[in-house]
């Protein structure tokens, strides 16, 4: 999931998917007046307590000491991690490391985080943390500089040389130079959400796997006459996941993944997408496919649990829809629904590569998952050097990744000479369809594999470990077949812009969030694009993209 304009996170069943920023950056603003001692110095060599002498890439951090940390917990309403979790009690023995947690709900966790931020009441660890969510909170003081801290950090920045991420971590500096939170690594980064096919029915219409959105909408026509009845093509998300993943490949960005809405125009200034060609090219296309029956227009417009675990899983075991938006989880959830209309093995479900179009065979940019900020109040913490290394060790060594996500080697899981990890037959991974009806669940009985937690940092190896065969070649396809979008050039905003971004950006976003849908079904002719353009001049637009451009342009003067 992919983001360096502020992904954020939402679930149907550990789903990520970006969204907008503007109510947090919005509240944080309102609260936050000022500085409050951002840039005090810490004495990191003096505040030592409990730290390791010879801390090193490839140690095994345990404090000399014990040490108990404050950390905002995010709770899934599958499953609940407390401090007495397995995994906690375990995480404690091996660290010497404990914590206190405050819990937030899912459904409103990044509203929750901030108020707790801004109140001056949240925990000194803030986890579950997106590229760019750390932007509303840097003027006020109320997070710490990461980057101040990188010499103490050596598996952070070994995995960074190792992985080739530098300048994806330097694009994430905000107005003063600066990276205020730490991203989540990916070794291999390809997209969350893509199409997931029927593709026994696209090989028995003889249209194969498709390779651009041209040869899609093909494919369809070909299903459809087949299948009269259906509507091929669904989303399940409001369009915003099939539209966020499209979108790169019309030279846009859209859906989730529409972030602060400006794209690269090509000369390393940007503009906005929502009044570019390829956005109306995008639209197009999807206007098109609704014309000749081929788009699941309900799914357009109908989110939430009933629509996306539900119905079109529903349509799809009942011959209605063949291709829809989806992950690695919806694969599962469609097959199980599908068992019970075709049997075990009467089916192959595949998630493919998006497909291509007028702007190549691109998908989103390589891109970080979710890291961490820390609270300023460690600041004055006697423990500072020892949370930072603990922090490094538990987000960044693969030793660490490993036990997060699969518990304790010998009695929770077991790994060959060549790395690959087996699930004791004693314990489950549910959610991805590991050993189901196994006594323990690791995720929801012990607490490992926590959405907090896991999956952020992750080597190839490790994401292999817990995905099925069909996901890796559904990487491989990607690596090998898709180009990331290059990065867009970064524009980080200071106090007042932040401000004048929120109040300009929110009823551009409007405008476009309702007349996307409103040219794809119809409801308003391509004919009306240009008056489209005009509402949108009509409230800042030009005065928002000078706004971005002129912090675009003092980021590159001032990182070279």
């Amino acid at each position: 999931m992919p983001d360096s304009f502020g992904l954020g996170l939402m679930s149907s069943r550990r789903q990520f998917m970006s969204i907008s920023m503007v109510a947090a950056v919005t509240a944080v603003l309102a609260a936050c007046g000022g500085s409050s001692g951002g840039d005090a110095a810490v004495d990191v060599e003096k505040q030592s307590v409990g730290a390791m002498d010879d801390f090193t890439a490839g140690t095994t951090f345990k404090a000399t000491e014990p040490i108990t940390l404050s950390l905002l917990w995010t709770d899934w309403p599958e499953y609940m991690v407390t401090e007495d979790s397995p995994f906690m009690q375990e995480l404690q023995r091996r660290t010497n490391v404990s914590f206190t947690l405050t819990h937030i709900p899912l459904s409103d966790h990044e509203e929750k985080r901030s108020l707790l931020i801004s109140a001056g009441d949240a925990p000194e660890i803030i986890p579950l943390v997106y590229s760019g969510q750390d932007a509303p909170f840097v003027s006020s003081g109320a997070v710490l500089p990461m980057s101040d801290y990188l010499d103490y950090m050596p598996h952070f920045r070994k995995l960074v040389a190792d992985w080739d991420l530098q300048e994806l971590v330097d694009n994430l500096k905000q107005a003063d130079g600066k990276n205020y939170s730490l991203p989540g690594l990916q070794e291999v980064s390809v997209p969350v959400f893509t199409v997931v096919i029927r593709k026994d029915v696209f090989d028995e219409v003889g249209a194969g796997v498709p390779q651009t959105w041209d040869e899609m909408r093909d494919a369809l026509r070909l299903i459809k006459q087949r299948y009269p009845d259906s509507q091929p093509l669904a989303d399940g998300f409001e369009g915003q996941a099939l539209l966020n993943y499209a979108a790169h490949a019309f030279g846009a960005v859209a859906g989730w993944g529409f972030g602060n809405g400006m794209i690269d125009d090509g000369t390393g200034a940007l503009t906005y997408s929502g009044s570019s060609d390829g956005y109306k090219q995008m639209l197009e296309y999807f206007r098109g496919l609704v014309e000749e029956g081929l788009l699941d227009t309900e799914s357009m417009t109908t989110t939430g649990t009933t629509q996306t675990t539900g119905t079109i899983a529903e349509k799809i075991a009942n011959n209605k829809v063949f291709a829809a938006s989806g992950n690695s989880q919806t694969v599962i959830e469609f097959a199980q629904a599908m068992e019970g209309t075709f049997g075990a093995g009467k089916f192959e479900l595949l998630q493919i590569a998006a497909p291509g179009g007028p702007a190549g065979q691109i998908v989103e940019p390589r891109s970080f998952w979710h890291g961490f900020m820390l609270n300023s109040s460690l600041r004055d913490s006697d423990h500072f050097l020892a949370t930072i290394q603990f922090l490094d060790w538990l987000y960044y060594s693969e030793e660490a990744r490993e036990f997060v996500m699969w518990g304790v080697e010998g009695d929770t899981y077991t790994k060959d000479d060549e790395g690959a990890i087996t699930l004791n037959p004693d314990y489950s991974l549910s959610v991805y369809n590991i050993n189901v009806g196994a006594p323990t669940d690791l995720q929801s009985d012990l607490g490992y594999a926590s959405d907090v937690l896991a999956y952020g940092t992750e080597s190839r190896r490790l994401k292999e470990s817990y995905n099925s065969e069909a996901f890796v070649a559904y990487m491989d396809d990607v690596l090998t077949n898709r180009t990331p979008r290059s990065p867009m050039p970064p524009a980080p905003l200071d106090e007042a812009e932040l401000e004048q971004a929120s109040l300009l950006s929110t009823p551009l976003k409007d405008i476009v969030d309702t007349n996307t849908l409103k040219f794809i079904l119809g409801q308003r002719d391509m004919s009306e694009w240009d008056a489209y353009v005009g509402e949108l001049e009509a409230r800042g637009l030009q005065s928002y993209v000078d706004l971005i451009n002129g912090a675009r342009e003092r980021f590159a003067q001032n990182n070279g």
